[in-house]
């Protein structure tokens, strides 16, 4: 654990990226603090209004301070990424497990997973939305939902490479159980792999979200989020540009942020993954 802190500590992108992630959690936490606006607060007479000092940012078309609306969106965003993640995590890798141990439940399994994957992601998610219903939390599942699949093979591929190593048949021999071997001996040596394909995921999330959401399937209003404030302030690109240029520099940024400290976790559990 000290050598990976260590290699991270040494690369820029992992102290970017971590940066980043940083900056978006501590502005989630302390959204009520940070938030020089109540984020739904109208103000008609002030809509679409450019920058100043009464807003940093501007004004959309309801007259409500963006800055706020970002400050808040990030709680959204971030929300929506660790439960989506989450929620594939839990599944995808209680899949995968069964299918690398157990051959006569792999083939089922993967036929499954094969099945979901031969769907586009955005479609699969869209699909799942459309018979639950907009809102965010449905979001959240769908996203969930879309990454089972890659969890459960990434997990079944790490389970077929370790499972007849030294240890686990040290296991057996002494007379374990298929259940503690899974979970006491296997699922902690694939941990690694994991960890840097939730960090990653969260990114992929966090994007998938605000799709949903710029096509009206994610978060209502009045809650702010940053695929919504995209969708909204497309109608005003030429008047007033701010409206939609904010919400797409947080997606970027955020985004950015995870996956530059997922590669740099990568190289840093993986050895041999930048000579690759």
């Amino acid at each position: 654990m000290k050598s990976v802190l260590r290699k991270l500590m040494r690369n820029p992108s992992a102290v970017i990226g971590l940066a980043i992630v940083l900056v978006f959690l501590f502005t989630a936490v302390f959204a009520p603090f940070l938030a020089p606006h109540e984020y739904t607060r109208q103000q008609i007479l002030r809509r679409l209004q450019p920058p100043s000092e009464d807003f940093l940012l501007g004004t959309d078309e309801l007259g409500r301070d963006i800055l706020s609306r970002i400050i808040f969106g990030t709680r959204v965003s971030l929300q929506v990424g660790l439960i989506s993640v989450s929620i594939a995590a839990f599944f995808g890798t209680i899949l995968g497990l069964a299918a690398g141990y157990n051959s006569r439940a792999d083939n089922v399994i993967m036929r499954f997973m094969d099945i979901l994957l031969a769907f586009p992601g955005i479609l699969l998610a869209m699909a799942v939305v459309a018979a639950l219903g907009p809102g965010l939390y449905n979001v959240m599942i769908a996203v969930g939902i879309w990454a089972i699949p890659i969890y459960a093979r990434v997990t079944r591929g790490s389970v077929l490479s370790v499972k007849e190593k030294e240890y686990v048949e040290a296991s057996r021999a002494v007379g374990c159980g298929e259940f503690r071997i899974v979970f006491r001996h296997i699922l902690p040596n694939i941990a690694g792999p994991l960890v840097v394909l939730s960090t990653m995921r969260i990114a992929t999330s966090i994007l998938s979200a605000a799709g949903l959401s710029f096509l009206g399937l994610g978060a209502q209003p009045p809650i702010a989020d940053w695929g919504a404030m995209l969708s909204a302030g497309r109608q005003y690109v030429r008047e007033a540009p701010w409206v939609a240029i904010w919400p797409g520099v947080a997606i970027s940024l955020t985004v950015l942020g995870f996956n530059l400290f997922g590669e740099a976790l990568r190289e840093a559990l993986d050895p041999q993954a930048h000579k690759r």
